[in-house]
């Protein structure tokens, strides 16, 4: 819905970023010399483009323009301004999770179906830098030749990362994930697939039992969505503390604390990292912790967490497969200064269930696997498949009994007399 009353967003392929009257366009379009001259006008005299202000700038150009036109322009100009420029209209259509610029009539999302490429295009190079800049500068960071890229977050929630050229070739590249006000709750990814049919019986009594489990997956596979939908159902009474390098995580819960990393300042100060919040988070008497994401020395303090009381504890983590979880936690807690038998023994007797996360060729999100973490005779720990991926429902693993076992008290009654093999749950 237009910001303007009477204006309407024009939906046609080639027209995702112009404006018009409730009717068929009229008047010409805006040369981009007339634009460049109101932008200029704009600057010099720290106007808002609002469409009064449009309208005087573009008399101090000798120029008089209808209704329509003047109204088309000064939405554009905001746009271009305060907002997301000729992006704007596909950051705001609810199915798209992601944006992704890679030259100026190169646009692509994302709207759970795989990537897409849009009708939409930007004037030239020129202009994907300066948004790129701007949108760096409204989430307080540098972008510029001396710091060619930059990761933040916008104060809506949307996830920016941008690469400037000569580092990114012949155009700058923005990639935007879009962060929704609301986390999906368990029945709706249950509606959209995501989980199998009777799958959240078994995520819900995960939940219960207060296991500590870790989401996997590659990127865009849906981690944190599930992850969100989970926290949503931990008891009202338990207190929720989050750490995450960039704050996507949102559950629908009603005692959360969130903590989120920073970098350093220009002068190399202020940097605070995931282990540093790790590490505050656990003297502000967290029932659950959560690490959005687990990707460095911040493991060893999880797992430590993980052995001293703190039960259910969760988080995400890279991975091709759950099979991999283990050697990716030994990569990242090796780089932190823990050897090898410590961290497979931490790791042991602190995390009970990976949930490995995938995109099919249709681009469709779901819970491909379940697995528990048992060690192995040299005493390394490895997972063990409990549960896989089936139309109906889940099918059964060998580590199934494992997993019911260490869900006996939170288990619905009908999952009690299941047996291991290829069998639904």
């Amino acid at each position: 819905m237009s910001v303007y009353p009477g204006l309407e967003r024009v939906t046609g392929a080639a027209s995702l970023d112009r404006w018009r009257p409730g009717g068929p366009a009229t008047g010409a379009d805006m040369s981009p010399g007339l634009l460049d001259g109101v932008r200029q006008w704009l600057a010099e005299s720290g106007a808002e483009p609002t469409p009064a202000r449009v309208a005087q700038a573009l008399r101090e150009q000798g120029r008089v323009l209808g209704d329509a036109e003047v109204l088309g322009a000064a939405e554009q100009l905001r746009s271009e301004l305060i907002g997301s420029g000729p992006l704007e209209p596909l950051l705001a259509d609810p199915s798209v999770t992601d944006v992704l610029v890679s030259a100026p009539d190169r646009v692509w999302v994302d709207r759970g179906g795989g990537l897409e490429l849009t009708a939409v295009s930007f004037p030239d190079a020129a202009a994907v830098r300066r948004l790129a800049q701007r949108l760096a500068a409204v989430a307080g960071r540098r972008l510029d030749d001396a710091r060619p890229w930059v990761d933040a977050r916008l104060p809506d929630g949307t996830r920016l990362h941008a690469v400037l050229p000569p580092v990114a070739v012949g155009c700058a590249c923005l990639s935007l994930r879009v962060v929704r006000p609301r986390a999906f709750t368990l029945d709706e990814l249950v509606a959209a697939g995501t989980v199998p049919p009777g799958g959240d019986r078994v995520l819900r009594a995960l939940l219960d039992a207060r296991l500590s489990f870790l989401i996997s997956g590659g990127t865009g596979t849906g981690k944190t969505t599930l992850l969100s939908a989970l926290l949503g159902l931990v008891g009202p009474g338990e207190r929720i503390v989050l750490a995450e390098d960039s704050a996507e995580l949102r559950p629908d819960h009603p005692h959360v604390v969130r903590l989120e990393s920073r970098p350093a300042n220009q002068e190399g100060a202020g940097l605070v990292t995931l282990q540093d919040l790790v590490r505050q988070a656990l003297r502000m008497r967290p029932d659950r912790l959560v690490v959005g994401e687990v990707r460095g020395p911040e493991v060893v303090h999880l797992l430590a967490a993980l052995n001293t009381g703190h039960e259910g504890g969760c988080g995400t983590v890279h991975a091709n497969a759950a099979a991999g979880v283990p050697a990716r936690l030994e990569a990242l807690g090796t780089a932190a200064g823990l050897d090898r038998d410590a961290l497979h023994s931490q790791l042991a007797a602190a995390l009970s269930v990976v949930l490995h996360l995938v995109r099919d060729r249709a681009g469709r999100r779901r819970i491909a696997e379940v697995h528990v973490l048992e060690r192995d005779p040299s005493g390394l720990v490895r997972t063990v498949p409990a549960l896989r991926w089936g139309a109906e429902a889940f099918a059964y693993e060998r580590g199934w009994e494992r997993l019911r076992g260490l869900l006996a008290d939170a288990l619905p009654v009908r999952f009690e007399t299941g047996e291991s093999g290829d069998r639904d749950g």
